[in-house]
């Protein structure tokens, strides 16, 4: 298995004490764990892109800048990018000059996002919200991989003989699937032979488990190798201490308190938004939160492993009000004693040697002298 550090850069009072750091201190620190995520022999770095609500992700290629600038080898990867509210034209223009920068490190999980107050923020129609994800990401793929392109579509204006630059480093990046909630983006996902990234957050285990059943199913019958059926799952946060029982005792407070401030009265009902997880007992017991001693830890994503066959585990770290130091350390035991025996125990062949993309209209020509993508 492989591992990616996912922030979507929360900016909330502490749960505990009340105190905010500045904005310019809490986005440094994100480009910190970036570099020290890369140290470890973590696989990719996540940042997310969010428009409403206590966060500092609206920009995510600048942070994605910073930290190809501050790292060489660790992946790149958005969570989500919300491809929904955004114009194709410039998402394709803004991740390809990363994509160079980076020289070939950019991957995309895209999706419709969770913040539903950013629709209206762009003046969109969230009862759309399907429509607009699947068009401009067929979008994306087109101008990624033509030239002289000429497009029609509803919900911008046409495209004449239009060639985006920079061109991707080496042929288009990689395109995950965010999946939370809907069947809608692992029917998009297994539609162009893509990677699912099950949220794998705050719902129960097997809410997740339709999602990712529906997409293999699906791969499949849209013709696809299954073998490139690649799923990734995250998590509801990270906290390793010597015993499952001290995890409980040192982070229940803060655990308890960051789900109560986090609590949305006015989604309650809807799927996705709160957890029903909230205890840290139940956390520990029955969700997605990896709380607790190594080997429960371990067991934990072994399970998730054991359902949804997945290749890439995502661990958050920033999510309950840890300074930039406990982070480090609880990285640090991450991946001296948990990332070796998953990845023993769940290899994965992600990454690992370039796969040939599927379909007529993929042009994955790399640039001279660029090296294929793996």
């Amino acid at each position: 298995m492989k591992f990616s550090v996912l922030t979507i850069v929360g900016h909330a009072p502490h749960p505990l004490t009340g105190e905010l750091p500045p904005a310019a201190d809490r986005l440094n620190e994100v480009v910190e764990l970036g570099v020290e995520a890369e140290r470890l022999g973590f696989d990719a770095y996540a940042v997310g892109e969010r428009h409403a609500g206590a966060f500092l992700s609206s920009s995510p290629t600048v942070l994605l800048g910073a930290l190809a600038a501050r790292t060489s080898r660790i992946r790149l990867l958005t969570g989500v990018t919300v491809v929904a509210i955004l114009d194709p034209v410039r998402v394709a223009e803004d991740y390809a000059t990363l994509d160079q920068l980076s020289r070939g490190r950019i991957e995309l999980v895209i999706g419709k996002g969770a913040e539903a107050g950013h629709f209206d923020l762009f003046g969109l129609d969230e009862e759309r919200q399907w429509e607009y994800q699947a068009e401009k990401y067929e979008l994306l793929r087109r101008l990624w991989r033509e030239e002289h392109l000429d497009w029609e579509g509803l919900f911008r204006p046409p495209l004449k003989n239009v060639t985006t630059v920079p061109r991707p480093y080496a042929g288009p990046p990689r395109v995950w699937h965010g999946s939370a909630t809907s069947l809608n983006s692992p029917e998009l996902a297994a539609r162009h032979g893509d990677p699912l990234f099950t949220a794998n957050a705050i719902q129960p285990r097997e809410a997740y488990a339709r999602l990712i059943g529906h997409y293999r199913e699906k791969f499949e019958e849209y013709g696809h190798d299954p073998a490139r059926a690649h799923v990734a799952a995250g998590s509801g946060g990270l906290y390793i201490a010597d015993t499952t029982e001290r995890a409980v005792r040192d982070f229940k407070e803060q655990y308890e308190s960051r789900v109560r401030q986090a609590f949305k009265p006015h989604l309650v009902g809807k799927a996705g938004y709160n957890t029903p997880f909230t205890t840290i007992e139940e956390a520990v017991e029955s969700g997605p939160q990896l709380i607790g001693s190594p080997q429960r830890i371990i067991d934990k994503i072994l399970g998730y492993h054991e359902v949804y066959q997945h290749d890439l585990q995502s661990l958050t770290v920033d999510a309950f009000g840890l300074s930039l130091p406990e982070q480090r350390e609880q990285l640090q035991r991450f991946a001296e004693e948990i990332a070796p025996v998953i990845r023993r125990e769940a290899p994965s062949g992600l990454w690992a040697a370039p796969e040939p993309e599927a379909g007529p209209d993929r042009d994955v020509t790399p640039e001279p002298g660029a090296a294929p993508r793996p």
